[in-house]
């Protein structure tokens, strides 16, 4: 590999994450308002978007399986094809007025997703340890091209044609081509053949460690807390009469606040600590929960969205940093696929629950649904700095 390599890599994967948020924010963006206007039922509105995400939680242990096999090159490129493919079939779904075809559309999607959780991975490995949280922020950093291009992608192509977003899918299936050739260009060496063959510690030994564990709810809660809100934050401002474009424009400063920060959180968690980091994340989506709760004009949703976005980037990105100081090389594919299959399981559940309970119980009991999660994860992760600090 030539010594350019690792930067060379880290910019690739930076590009495939913003391709992959572009592909998931649109999605986001859009998906519940077409799955509403072919369901007719409110209740089903967040069911396409549920599919994404277990069929993220799905695919995430074979994915991860598949890379340590197969290498991380072939896993991005099979994994961008399904995308491209899920797109098209999302695309037909539109054109056909499917309901079923979108959900299995999205599920695809969710799968293309599964392997591109293992960007961040990736861009860890390609770097010496000191390095590892800043490779995880400058990879992510890439998604923050999906919050400035996928929703006004999702505004651009909305009417293009007879069915409304059809040309959106159409554009995500470009995106994820795209995305293919650049997974094409990566030079990541595979494992060798003694850590392919090798098993390492069983996964239930490397789970139980107090620093995985932090590590996971750190991530778990971060992702399952955000994804509950911002499912639920379209129709919530459609039941608000809020107009699709302010729409847009708070779920584009949410994934900005998601991934802006990545610019700068590996250097906060060098100089601060990993913990710190993750509890300032707690601390800020405690800050969102409490200003979802004092209004609902479109500024309240802009504040508290934008917060939930932040407080995510440093739970996620410290928890993803923690974990990588949990496994050795031939147990990364068991830790960081169990480590991404239970974050995304939880993902698909508040999904779920997100659609149903915005139309039964409304956006505040959403947010006091969030509240004792979030503040869980605050003391549990002050709990373990503490126990590291007194060793």
């Amino acid at each position: 590999m030539k010594p350019s390599a690792p930067t060379r890599n880290i910019a690739l994967l930076a590009l495939a994450q913003a391709l992959l948020l572009i592909n998931g924010v649109t999605l986001v963006a859009v998906s519940s308002l077409v799955g509403l206007a072919l369901a007719g039922d409110r209740r089903l509105a967040t069911l396409p978007l549920t599919a994404l995400v277990v069929g993220t939680a799905l695919a995430t242990l074979p994915a991860a399986y598949f890379m340590k096999r197969h290498g991380r090159r072939a896993g991005f490129m099979l994994g961008a094809a399904i995308g491209l493919v899920s797109a098209l079939i999302c695309a037909q779904a539109a054109f056909q007025g499917q309901f079923w075809l979108l959900c299995g559309g999205l599920f695809g999607a969710g799968i293309y997703g599964a392997f591109g959780q293992q960007y961040r991975f990736a861009a860890a490995d390609a770097v010496p340890i000191p390095w590892k949280s800043r490779a995880i922020s400058l990879t992510l950093a890439g998604g923050i091209a999906g919050g400035v291009v996928g929703p006004e992608l999702g505004k651009l192509t909305r009417g293009l044609m007879e069915a409304p977003f059809a040309a959106t899918y159409l554009a995500l299936a470009v995106m994820a081509g795209i995305a293919l050739f650049v997974a094409s260009r990566l030079e990541i060496p595979a494992l060798t053949a003694q850590e392919q063959q090798a098993r390492g510690r069983p996964l239930r030994s490397i789970m139980s460690q107090p620093a995985y564990a932090v590590a996971l709810l750190a991530a778990t809660a971060g992702y399952g807390v955000m994804n509950l809100l911002m499912t639920a934050t379209p129709i919530a401002m459609d039941l608000c009469r809020h107009p699709f474009s302010e729409v847009a424009f708070v779920i584009e400063w949410h994934v900005i606040g998601m991934f802006a920060p990545s610019f700068f959180t590996g250097g906060l968690i060098r100089r601060f600590g990993v913990g710190r980091v993750m509890l300032t994340g707690a601390i800020l989506m405690l800050a969102c929960i409490a200003i979802a709760f004092s209004g609902l004009s479109v500024m309240h949703f802009w504040w508290a969205l934008t917060l939930l976005g932040v407080g995510w980037n440093f739970l996620f990105i410290g928890g993803t940093t923690l974990l990588t100081e949990t496994y050795r090389p031939e147990e990364r594919a068991k830790a960081q696929g169990a480590n991404d299959f239970i974050v995304f399981a939880v993902q698909g559940l508040t999904s779920l629950s997100s659609g149903v309970m915005i139309s039964t119980a409304g956006w505040h009991t959403l947010n006091l649904l969030a509240l004792p999660i979030v503040a869980v994860t605050g003391l549990t992760t002050g709990f373990w700095m503490y126990r590291r600090s007194n060793k």
